[in-house]
C-alpha cells in the first residue's frame, strides 16, 4: 500500500505540475462550468417558477430544493469525471491505438491502478467545488433538515456513484482493445450522465426503466440526492447501488484481463 501511495503521489504531482502551467485554462473551464450550472438552474428555475416552496411538487413528486440536490451531486459527478476519469480514459485509448501499453503492463505495479489514476486534469475542480457548494446550499434550504445518519448515508451513496461512473468508464475504455476507434468515450459518458442532471422520475415511464435497470444512471445521482434530503430511497436502494457498483468495478477488471490476451502491441 506505501508503495503504492507514493506510486499515486509521484503521478498526481507530476500531472498537477504539467497543469499548472495554463493558468488561462483553469479560469476559462471555471468560467464554463459556471455558465453550465446557470444553465442547470435555469431550466430548474422554468419548470418551477416562482413556486419553489414545499409544495411544488413539480418533477416526479420533487420540490425545488430536493431537485436541486440532484443537480449538486450531478455537478459533483462530472466534476468526478473530468478530475480523475476523463484523463485516464483518454491516455489508455491513446495507449492502445499506439502500441505503447506494454510500457505498462511490464511496469511492477497492477495496470489497471495505473491506468485509471495515472493523470490528473486541474479543470474538473471547478465543478467538484460548485457542486459542494451548491448541494450544502440546497439542504440547508429544505423545511427538515437531514439527520447526521442521513448525511452519512447520502455521502456513501455519492462514494458509490462515483464508483459506478469510474466502473461503467473504464468498461467503455477497455473496449478501445479490439475497437482502436474509441474516441467518442468522453462524448458517451457525458451524454449518460447528462440524463442524471435530473431526478429520475420526472422521466417518462420507459425512460425511467432505462436510467435504472439497463443503465444505472438513478443510482447515480437520484438515489444519493433522495437519501441525502431524507425521500423514499430506503436503504434497500442504497445496498442495489452498492452491489451495482462493486459488480461494475469487479466487471471492468474481468474485462481488461480478458481483453490484455488480445493485445498487440504496435512492434507484435
Amino acid at each position: 500500500m506505501v508503495r503504492y501511495a507514493r506510486t499515486l503521489y509521484a503521478c498526481w504531482s507530476a500531472a498537477l505540475a504539467a497543469e499548472v502551467e495554463y493558468r488561462l485554462n483553469f479560469a476559462a473551464a471555471a468560467v464554463i462550468a459556471l455558465f453550465t450550472l446557470i444553465g442547470s438552474l435555469l431550466v430548474l428555475a422554468i419548470f418551477y417558477g416562482p413556486d419553489t416552496g414545499a409544495d411544488a411538487t413539480i418533477l416526479g413528486g420533487w420540490t425545488y430544493y430536493e431537485a436541486l440536490c440532484v443537480t449538486a451531486v450531478y455537478t459533483l459527478l462530472d466534476g468526478f469525471q473530468q478530475t480523475f476519469l476523463q484523463p485516464n480514459r483518454q491516455q489508455l485509448t491513446e495507449m492502445v491505438r499506439e502500441g505503447q501499453l506494454d510500457f505498462v503492463l511490464i511496469k511492477p505495479i497492477d495496470p489497471q491502478f495505473w491506468l485509471s489514476t495515472n493523470r490528473l486534469a486541474i479543470f474538473g475542480v471547478p465543478n467538484l467545488v460548485f457542486g459542494g457548494v451548491l448541494l450544502v446550499f440546497a439542504m440547508s434550504q429544505l423545511d427538515a433538515l437531514p439527520s447526521a445518519f442521513a448525511v452519512a448515508l447520502g455521502l456513501s451513496a455519492i462514494v458509490v456513484g462515483m464508483a459506478i461512473v469510474y466502473a461503467l468508464g473504464f468498461l467503455l475504455a477497455t473496449l478501445t482493445i479490439w475497437f482502436v476507434k474509441m474516441d467518442n468515450i468522453t462524448l458517451a459518458m457525458n451524454a449518460l450522465l447528462e440524463a442524471g442532471r435530473y431526478p429520475i422520475p420526472a422521466y417518462a415511464p420507459a425512460y425511467r426503466v432505462f436510467f435504472t435497470f439497463v443503465l444505472p444512471v438513478a443510482f447515480m445521482t437520484t438515489v444519493p440526492a433522495a437519501t441525502l434530503t431524507g425521500r423514499d430511497a430506503p436503504g434497500w436502494a442504497l445496498a442495489i447501488a452498492f452491489g451495482i457498483a462493486a459488480a461494475m468495478v469487479l466487471g471492468s477488471r474481468l474485462l481488461l484481463k480478458f481483453a490484455l490476451r488480445f493485445y498487440t502491441s504496435a512492434s507484435s
